[in-house]
């Protein structure tokens, strides 16, 4: 090797072997005591890549390591792994002036984690934010070429006035700084505030649901061919067989169908041979199942586990393209069954419709929501019961807001032969329904303010101060 790097740079070196090394320690990290490797008063900082784990495929063993970390506190089981490195590193340099980062999933900054492990992280152990590297996917040598969507965390036990928050405008390019004031738990410029789960809105708007369980096994569920063999077979269970609203077939067009059952007499279901059969494959089914939550829904085998079917609705799909400006949502009716892929908004109106499907509910979605990957995870508990709505929208604003919503309805029916994935995506995207989408957005800006908004950046931080200002009134009404 000493030969080799002296014909390469043409000098003569001696390197190898070699006469000093670091102190490497091969150890567990969360069971070993780091003052025991290294005096605090000898550290300057703390760097890391720790495991990506996420917390529904860590072990029991791992679960309890992360549970012992955050002291039994409530909701510690549904961390994810690389989080004890987070508390036991703010456990660590308490009173110091030792300095952390960390590259992690962004599952931490997104979604339930970020209230459970920043609470701890910035009331009990009075961390502040010094960088961040927002959402960027990092792919690694490893065999296979593992891709995970990370951030990067830079942290200490004190405050600093030079703070940055890393930008990815495409996740796979380059990032650009931006100086910031604060920089909150959601990587926010922001104050520090913590979105809990709610099980109600925090404003007046309807309650979001879950759709339609069918845990069946699939024996209750139809594709278009299947739907047209089992009419031929059994024609008078036609009435029953209606459209299933799933998140893929709602942005991609395709079609599925499903036995839906609710109404039907015993006496009917008697003369329907065809779909006792299939009621007896559920019931099958769900007998087997090792959980007795699913067992005991063998005693009614013609219906979904749940049903929840208003007459009419606004379809939310809980899982979409991160890649989309907006979440493509749309109405429908009691005559269509929404799946259990997407959530629903019973009595959804059109003002309701458009302020969803504005930028400015996406800014909200993209600091809050939880992913699956990189995609928007869509939930109800954190991301719509916690959404700051216009305050006190006059009759002029919400009816603008109206008009425009049902601009972009009238543009998508404009092209019948394109899915919704088709519509918004960012290269396909009609340039009707882009106006339109332009004209909404104006009309929800306007509902919050009459100044504009200038960046993303900026709504967010007009939204965290709506969020306190609606969660402080509710506080104090519940005193």
């Amino acid at each position: 090797m000493n030969m080799q790097i002296s014909n390469e740079f043409g000098q003569y070196f001696v390197r190898l072997p070699l006469k000093k090394a670091a102190k490497i320690v091969h150890a567990d990290a969360l069971e070993t005591e780091w003052e025991n490797i290294v005096s605090k008063n000898d550290l300057s900082f703390i760097l890391g890549n720790p495991p990506f784990i996420g917390s529904k495929i860590m072990k029991q063993s791992q679960r309890d390591q992360i549970v012992k970390q955050f002291d039994n506190a409530d909701g510690s089981g549904v961390l994810d792994y690389v989080t004890g490195w987070y508390i036991k590193a703010a456990k660590f340099i308490q009173d110091t002036k030792i300095k952390v980062g960390f590259v992690s999933t962004n599952s931490i900054v997104q979604g339930e984690q970020t209230s459970i492990l920043w609470g701890q992280m910035l009331n009990k152990y009075k961390i502040k934010i010094h960088f961040a590297h927002r959402t960027f996917k990092w792919s690694n040598e490893a065999k296979g070429n593992a891709a995970v969507y990370c951030v990067i965390v830079g942290f200490a036990n004190y405050d600093t006035n030079n703070k940055s928050i890393f930008e990815y405008e495409d996740i796979k390019g380059e990032a650009h700084e931006i100086k910031a004031k604060n920089i909150n738990p959601y990587l926010v410029d922001a104050k520090d505030l913590l979105i809990n789960k709610s099980s109600n809105p925090i404003c007046n708007v309807p309650k979001m649901s879950f759709g339609n369980m069918p845990l069946d096994g699939g024996h209750l569920l139809l594709s278009d061919e299947e739907k047209n063999e089992f009419i031929l077979k059994e024609p008078k269970a036609e009435k029953f067989i209606k459209p299933l609203i799933s998140a893929y077939e709602f942005l991609n067009g395709g079609k599925r169908w499903c036995l839906w059952l609710v109404d039907a007499e015993p006496s009917e279901l008697k003369q329907l041979p065809e779909v006792l059969k299939r009621a007896d494959l559920v019931k099958k089914f769900r007998l087997d199942s090792k959980a007795p939550s699913t067992q005991k829904f063998a005693s009614t085998p013609t219906l979904f586990r749940d049903r929840n079917q208003p007459a009419s609705f606004i379809v939310v799909p809980r899982v979409s393209s991160e890649n989309r400006k907006y979440i493509p949502m749309g109405f429908f009716d009691k005559n269509s069954i929404v799946s259990d892929t997407c959530m629903s908004i019973p009595n959804g109106t059109l003002y309701h419709f458009g302020v969803l499907m504005s930028t400015i509910h996406m800014a909200w979605v993209k600091s809050v929501c939880g992913r699956l990957e990189s995609r928007f995870r869509y939930s109800k508990d954190i991301v719509y019961n916690n959404y700051p709505w216009p305050e006190n929208p006059s009759e002029k604003q919400t009816k603008a807001i109206e008009t425009a919503a049902q601009k972009v309805l009238d543009a998508r029916l404009q092209f019948p032969n394109s899915s919704l994935a088709d519509l918004y995506d960012p290269l396909t995207m009609p340039p009707t329904l882009v106006k339109a989408h332009n004209e909404l957005d104006k009309a929800v800006d306007l509902a919050y303010r009459p100044q504009p908004f200038t960046s993303e950046a900026n709504r967010m931080e007009f939204l965290f101060e709506l969020y306190e200002k609606y969660t402080a009134d509710l506080f104090q009404k519940r005193r």
